[in-house]
């Protein structure tokens, strides 16, 4: 009866914690686990380019990507997506190879979010958002600090 009581209650604590970890925080993907995701589902996708001595991204970590609004709405509707910009590795999607061109040089971003959150005629800025149709279409980039409720009003468009 006891060993049937421990266990019981060890599979209680296990479900808690599982559940409490997917409401305090948002489930964020790789581009790897990205493609495998969509392929098996399409759905919107949502991209944060960070970097860690960006204090903008290192706020939004803290006070937008912690909301359990934030959070419920895109778990729902997208793939979320976090990239340091300025990772060193090889990035296989699409079956193309992206690399970081500007390793040990100043402003050392990679491949990809030049490519997908770069301004026209301007640096490459930081935080940088990148929200996508389920087809991986862009339908719109912010360059800019996003508070909840302005995130919730982008995510709900």
């Amino acid at each position: 009866m006891t060993k049937l009581f421990i266990l019981s209650l060890f599979v209680l604590l296990i479900t808690n914690t599982a559940f409490s970890q997917n409401e305090k925080a948002v489930s964020w993907l790789s581009f790897q686990q990205l493609e495998d995701s969509l392929l098996i589902k399409p759905k919107k996708v949502f991209i944060d380019f960070y970097a860690d001595w960006c204090s903008l991204c290192i706020k939004m970590q803290q006070d937008v990507f912690t909301d359990k609004k934030v959070i419920a709405l895109l778990k729902k509707e997208f793939y979320a997506v976090k990239m340091d910009a300025e990772t060193k590795d090889t990035i296989t999607f699409g079956g193309q190879k992206f690399i970081n061109e500007r390793i040990n040089k100043r402003n050392p971003i990679h491949q990809i979010p030049l490519l997908m959150a770069r301004k026209k005629n301007k640096p490459f800025s930081l935080p940088a958002i990148v929200l996508m149709d389920k087809n991986f279409k862009p339908t719109a980039r912010y360059f800019q600090y996003l508070n909840v409720e302005q995130l919730i009003k982008v995510l709900s468009q």
